[in-house]
């Protein structure tokens, strides 16, 4: 039996109350006797998102065992809103409980650092271990295989029906659609993205034509009624005809014909990419990592691919596809493609010598250029979000998921956490609000001189007549709500990793760990940023600034433990960490970021 170490778990507390539980609410104590996975996700998070899919096989082996708790942490103030996190739980298929904390009561409760989280707690009521970021699944998997084991021997396993249960389903068109595309016979193609379908629409948006995918959940080329897709987002038209198509949760780009009904399968594996992973080669054998939109620009398609805060490519005439922009690092930094930052790039828009991109984690509009190079027109960073207008560098956006361009030169931003279709115009530099009152919209398209918006919570296309004058709206602006870590000038940074039961660090091949520190503002460090492969690092912050962000990037991979294995199987463990602090004279000397295990020096 594996020592471990074990600390009581604080009580679940979240002021939104219980989702998916039939308006039953739930203590630790009435959990007792399971083992209790709590996941700190919010629904912005590329990353959480990835994680709910980590956890479907888990979830499904040991339903009589285990039960996984969503906890709703949110990081936008949209987020905070509760029928935008009933919205969120139907929209990603979470079929387990939710507990909606807006207040982050509990996250403060198990001193969680970053989205996502994820602790295991046994059926005594104790946390066993914690780990942040993706790759976690199959460390989980074996710890919960250990704890079945251990307290079956025991007697305080508990096995049976969990507490999950299922809302009633609604019966719309369309359930949650991402994006849409102006077809040249005037209709409309959405894509339906809940129910992992396409829809094609006559021209008043409504009037249903025909359906592309089976609506089951799946990777499958084939006619309108075999392809299987899951939850497709972006749209756009390829030279030769075909529609191509972000399936951003089989990590593809896929391309229907729209004349057979045809789908077949342009790039990716259906695996998620990991780092160390090919950047560049032939479209279908290259691992992509949840691409959000796409659009052709300068004889090729790119691709959002906000799994990894980057812009690839794909070229028809190679069949192959490529990095074309960003390091894989979050966060605004412009430069050369190779030098840039983004965070979840998640919608795109061809304008002449310009590409645009709604950025939405850094709640920016941002475009490429002929040469490569990144520039933002609105937006300063992963923290500064709200609803004003005016120009261009004081204005703020709030996550916004697609960009259109306009004939005047200006880009329409679907402003998705503001409910609102926002404009930039270049030649003023200034940014205005087209409409308000919008629920949710994840991107529009220009038809004769209108802009049709997909409101996405309200399951439906609405038709805008551009405004000729702006609609004025209240100033907000927010930051991120999460309490500042108090630290002294010299800080020891540990970031914690213990490899999985019956695995090791992979050092065959040289160091398997990566470490990445910066900070915002970037004079905020005097010493210990950069890159390296030590997980733990002396950092030095510099004399007159008293608070910022520490910006930490980690990545571990670890291998079987068995010598007799010629070729063990390998997982990777990363996560990105934005870590407020301020520095006073009696703040602590050493900051702790778990990214798999227990901090035994806690």
């Amino acid at each position: 039996m594996t020592a471990r170490a074990r600390v009581r778990a604080p009580e679940l507390i979240g002021k939104g109350g219980w989702l998916n539980t039939g308006d039953q609410q739930y203590t630790l104590a009435d959990l007792r006797g399971r083992i209790v996975i709590l996941d700190f996700w919010t629904f912005c998070c590329v990353n959480c998102l990835h994680v709910l899919d980590e956890l479907r096989e888990l979830e499904e082996k040991h339903r009589d065992t285990v039960v996984i708790i969503g906890v709703h942490s949110p990081k936008f103030v949209h987020e905070a809103e509760h029928q935008a996190v009933v919205d969120a739980v139907e929209r990603y298929a979470v079929h387990h409980p939710v507990l909606d904390d807006p207040e982050l009561a509990t996250w403060k409760q198990y001193a969680v650092r970053a989205w996502p989280t994820l602790v295991v707690v046994d059926p005594e009521g104790y946390v066993v271990a914690q780990h942040a970021g993706e790759g976690h699944a199959h460390a989980i998997e074996k710890l919960v295989q250990e704890l079945e084991d251990e307290h079956a021997a025991k007697g305080t396993l508990r096995r049976g029906d969990g507490p999950y249960v299922a809302p009633e389903p609604v019966a719309t068109h369309l359930r949650f659609p991402g994006k849409a595309l102006a077809l040249a016979d005037g209709g409309l193609l959405v894509s339906d993205t809940t129910r992992h379908r396409l829809v094609e629409l006559d021209a008043d948006g409504e009037t249903v034509r025909r359906h592309f995918g089976s609506g089951a959940r799946g990777f499958t080329d084939g006619g309108p009624s075999e392809a299987e897709f899951s939850e497709p987002q972006g749209l756009a038209l390829l030279p030769d005809g075909r529609i191509a198509v972000a399936d951003t949760v089989n990590h593809a780009i896929r391309a229907l014909d729209p004349a057979t009904g045809l789908t077949t399968t342009l790039a990716g594996t259906g695996r998620q990419w990991w780092q160390g992973s090919a950047t560049s080669g032939p479209a279908t054998e290259v691992d992509l990592s949840s691409p959000w939109d796409i659009a052709w620009f300068d004889e090729r398609l790119w691709i959002a691919m906000a799994g990894v805060h980057q812009l690839w490519t794909y070229a028809p005439a190679t069949g192959t596809v490529r990095v074309a922009a960003g390091t894989t690092n979050e966060g605004l930094v412009d430069g050369p493609g190779a030098e840039a930052w983004f965070a979840q790039p998640s919608g795109l828009a061809a304008a002449g010598d310009r590409l645009w991109v709604a950025d939405s984690e850094t709640s920016a509009l941002r475009f490429v250029d002929l040469e490569g190079t990144v520039h933002t027109a609105v937006g300063t960073g992963l923290f500064d979000f709200g609803h004003r207008d005016g120009p261009a560098e004081q204005a703020l956006l709030q996550h916004p998921l697609g960009v259109t361009a306009l004939p005047d030169g200006s880009v329409a931003v679907s402003d998705t956490y503001n409910h609102a279709l926002r404009r930039y115009d270049p030649e003023s530099g200034e940014v205005t609000t087209l409409a308000t009152d919008l629920r949710e919209p994840s991107g529009a398209v220009l038809v004769d001189g209108d802009l049709v918006v997909v409101e996405s919570a309200r399951h439906r296309l609405t038709r805008l007549r551009l405004p000729e004058e702006a609609v004025r709206v209240a100033d907000r602006a927010h930051r991120t709500q999460r309490a500042a870590t108090e630290v002294a000038g010299t800080l020891r940074l540990d970031v914690v990793f213990q490899a999985p039961a019956g695995q090791k660090l992979d050092t065959r091949y040289g160091p398997s760990t990566r470490l990445l520190v910066s900070s915002t503002p970037p004079e905020l460090l005097a010493g210990g940023s950069g890159q390296g492969t030590d997980l733990g690092r002396d950092l030095r912050l510099a004399e007159g600034f008293s608070e910022g962000v520490l910006h930490v990037s980690a990545m571990a991979a670890s291998c079987d433990d068995d010598p007799a294995n010629e070729y063990p199987a390998c997982h990777v463990h990363q996560q990105d960490w934005g870590v407020p602090v301020r520095v006073t004279a009696d703040g602590v000397s050493r900051l702790p970021l778990v990214l798999a295990g227990m901090d035994e020096r806690a």
